[in-house]
């Protein structure tokens, strides 16, 4: 029982590390593409 409760708060804490690991990647590449987007279109 003690075993399974523990895999539920790794479960929880993993998939909250994860979430904010997409978040902080999404804010990077999106500044890339913004980036590539002024330096392809500028005139």
């Amino acid at each position: 029982m003690d075993l399974l409760f523990l895999f539920k708060i790794i479960l929880i804490l993993g998939t909250f590390v994860a979430f904010y690991a997409l978040i902080r990647n999404l804010d990077i590449a999106k500044i890339i593409l913004r980036y590539w987007f002024d330096l392809l279109f500028r005139k």
